[in-house]
C-alpha cells in the first residue's frame, strides 16, 4: 500500500511543495471564507460571472462590484494580479508556530509547552474560536486538558486540524507517528472529533509522502482515528460515494445533507469537503485546490490542507507557476520573529527536522 520513503532531494522538494501548497490553497480560499454567505452555489456563480470556470488560478476580481462587500477584507491582496507575497492568516501562522515548537522542544514536546509558546509568540487577537478560548484559559492559569474544556463551545471545530501539517511533514511515511504528535498539540484546545481531525490530517500528509495514490493516503489516515467516530464515518462515506462514480456536485450535496446542522467551521463537514476535493482532484494540484475551495464552508482552511497534501504528492517543482510565482517566496505572519520569512527557508528548516529522526 505504500512505497519507499523518498530520497533526500525528493523529500526536500515535497516538503517545499507542502509549504507552497498550504499557502497557495489558503490564499485561494481566503476571499470567500464565510461558509454561511459563500455557499458552493454562490462561489460558482461568482466564478461564472468572471468567466473563471473551470478555475485554474487564484480567484479573479469580482465581475460585479456589488460582490466586494461580501468578500473578506483581505480579498484585495488575495486575488489574481494583486498577490505580492502571501497575506497573514492563522492557517499559516500555526504551521510556522508548529515548526518553531519542534525546533525549540523537539519531538518530545508536551502539551503545556505548546501553550507556553502560544503565550510567548502568538498575539491573542490573531486566535479564533477554540484557540482563543484555550488561550484565555492559559492566561487565567488553567492547564491542559482544562484549557480545552472550560468555557469552550468550539471543541470539535476545525482549529486543531489546521495546526497539524508540520507533524505530517516531519514524519514522512509515518502516519501513526504524525498522528501522535498532532494529538499532543490538539488536546490543548480540542476534544473528540476536533482532536481526531488533527490526527487524521497529520497522518494524511505523512502518508502522502509514500502512498501511491490519494485514496491510499486517505485509507492510511483513517487507521489512526476511531472507526466509529463521526469523522471516520464521514470520510469513509465520501470515499464510497466517489467510488460509485457519483459526480462531484452530487457527492457534496449528499455529504452536506448528512452533516447538516454542525455549522460551517465544524471539523466533520469540512473533512467531507476536503476528502471530496482530494479524491476528485485525483493528484492534480490545480484541480484539487479548485474543487476543494469551490466546495465551500471553511474555504481557506480546506484549501490550505488540500494544497499541503497535493503539494507533497507533486513536489514544489511540479506545482504550476501561477500558484507559486505570485507568492514571491515570502510569507507574512503574526508569529513574533517570523514575519516576512522565506517560504524556502521554512521548508529547509522542516527538512532538517524530518531527516533528524525522533
Amino acid at each position: 500500500m505504500t512505497s519507499q520513503r523518498p530520497g533526500s532531494a525528493a523529500l526536500a522538494d515535497r516538503i517545499h511543495g507542502g509549504w507552497l501548497g498550504r499557502i497557495a490553497g489558503n490564499m485561494l480560499g481566503k476571499p470567500v471564507e464565510q461558509g454561511e454567505v459563500w455557499t458552493r452555489e454562490r462561489i460558482d456563480r461568482y466564478l461564472r460571472k468572471a468567466e473563471a470556470l473551470p478555475l485554474t488560478d487564484y480567484l479573479p476580481e469580482p465581475a460585479d462590484p456589488a460582490e466586494t462587500a461580501a468578500l473578506r477584507p483581505e480579498w484585495r491582496v488575495c486575488v489574481r494580479g494583486r498577490i505580492h507575497g502571501s497575506c497573514r492568516d492563522d492557517d499559516v501562522d500555526y504551521a510556522i508556530l508548529g515548526l518553531h515548537l519542534l525546533e525549540t522542544h523537539g519531538f518530545g514536546f508536551s502539551t503545556e509547552q505548546v501553550g507556553d509558546l502560544w503565550l510567548l509568540r502568538l498575539p491573542y487577537l490573531q486566535t479564533f474560536t477554540a484557540e482563543r478560548a484555550a488561550y484565555r484559559n492559559l492566561a487565567n492559569g488553567l492547564k491542559p486538558p482544562l484549557t480545552a474544556t472550560y468555557d469552550n463551545p468550539y471543541q470539535e471545530w476545525i482549529g486543531a486540524l489546521i495546526r497539524a501539517d508540520v507533524h505530517g511533514w516531519t514524519r514522512p511515511g509515518d502516519p501513526a507517528g504524525a498522528a501522535a504528535l498532532a494529538r499532543r498539540d490538539a488536546v490543548l484546545s480540542h476534544t473528540g472529533n476536533g482532536v481526531y481531525g488533527a490526527m487524521w490530517a497529520a497522518a494524511l500528509i505523512a502518508a502522502a509522502f509514500t502512498a501511491p495514490t490519494v485514496r491510499d493516503a486517505l485509507e492510511s489516515a483513517l487507521c489512526v482515528i476511531p472507526a466509529s467516530s463521526r469523522l471516520a464515518r464521514t470520510v469513509r462515506r465520501a470515499m464510497t460515494l466517489h467510488e460509485t462514480r457519483l459526480p462531484w456536485e452530487e457527492t457534496l450535496a449528499t455529504l452536506s445533507a448528512e452533516t447538516a446542522g454542525l455549522g460551517w467551521i465544524h471539523t466533520v463537514p469540512n473533512a467531507a469537503v476536503l476528502t471530496a476535493g482530494l479524491l476528485y482532484g485525483d493528484g492534480d494540484f490545480t484541480r484539487t485546490l479548485a474543487l476543494t475551495v469551490r466546495g465551500g464552508l471553511d474555504t481557506d482552511s480546506n484549501g490550505a490542507t488540500a494544497g499541503s497534501v497535493a503539494g507533497v504528492l507533486t513536489g514544489a517543482d511540479a506545482i504550476p507557476a501561477q500558484w507559486k510565482d505570485p507568492l514571491q517566496d515570502t510569507v507574512r505572519s503574526a508569529v513574533f520573529g517570523f514575519d516576512g520569512v522565506r517560504i524556502s527557508a521554512l521548508a529547509e528548516r522542516t527538512v532538517r527536522l524530518a531527516t533528524a529522526g525522533p
